[in-house]
């Protein structure tokens, strides 16, 4: 018999807040009425300037089967918390997460890029992508090289072997879920290989914190800039390389006010 979930709770502090925001962000987007296209990532975005939506499109879900399906994968590599002993755990978990939410976001992006730009496949100027589904395959990489001999469990009943399963778990999920992104896992894939091999390698709790602060004020910049939402106590101006925003603080308030978002659909990855 398996533990009580409050003890498996207890024991993956991490995974268990990840999963709770990915679940509410789900709520709040299905109770809202709110459009993917207001929180996915997509190329056409990108270059606008709309870099806040590599954080956002990460923890927002499409379905209720592509939230489950993330967060049953999420739970069982949550095992990770516990690997201190091979150099794993929490604070390891935490740090490389905010590694793969951010570079593979980026990889998608730079893969859209050459299938736009060499290839001329225009259709991937428009693909929305959402999910936590790129950090989800860069873990089971991760762990498919620091554990062999672990077992991914999805939805309680299917047990992989992790050696394998980032690989069967790309072509599961392209046949169950058809509007899956095969470019978003893959790039999931290729960060977790990435880090596993000790090629990204060097994290602790200064660079993670660091990172963190460089990417909550991308995030609030782009969102200012892209005019997704008005920061009344934020003023970009030019200079003289357009390109390169200056800013300033105005005005003795600190009130944040938010524009109303559209609910169209978009076309998904």
């Amino acid at each position: 018999m398996g533990k009580p979930l409050f003890y498996e709770i207890l024991e993956k502090p991490a995974t268990s807040c990840i999963i709770g925001l990915c679940s509410a962000i789900w709520f709040i987007i299905q109770k809202k009425n709110i459009g993917y296209s207001h929180v996915g990532l997509s190329y056409e975005n990108a270059i606008e300037g709309h870099w806040w939506r590599i954080i956002t499109s990460a923890f927002s879900h499409i379905s209720v089967l592509h939230l489950v399906f993330n967060m049953s994968a999420l739970w069982s590599l949550g095992v990770v918390e516990q690997l201190d002993h091979i150099g794993l755990g929490m604070e390891y978990y935490l740090q490389y997460t905010l590694v793969l939410v951010v570079l593979s976001g980026l990889l998608v992006l730079g893969m859209y890029h050459l299938l736009i730009q060499r290839f001329k496949i225009e259709y991937f100027r428009r693909v929305t992508a959402v999910g936590y589904s790129c950090v989800v395959f860069g873990w089971m990489t991760i762990l498919s090289i620091k554990q062999p001999s672990s077992k991914l469990n999805l939805f309680g009943f299917l047990s992989l072997p992790i050696s394998f399963a980032p690989f069967e778990s790309l072509i599961f999920t392209s046949i169950i879920v058809p509007q899956a992104s095969f470019i978003g896992h893959l790039s999931g894939i290729i960060v977790g290989y990435a880090i596993g091999w000790g090629v990204i390698h060097g994290m602790n709790n200064f660079w993670a914190l660091s990172m963190l602060g460089w990417i909550a004020v991308v995030f609030v910049l782009s969102l200012k800039r892209s005019g997704a939402y008005e920061f009344s106590f934020i003023e970009i101006e030019s200079v003289t390389d357009p390109s390169l925003p200056s800013v300033r603080f105005v005005g003795p308030g600190r009130t944040l006010q938010m524009s109303a978002i559209p609910t169209e659909g978009v076309e998904l990855a």
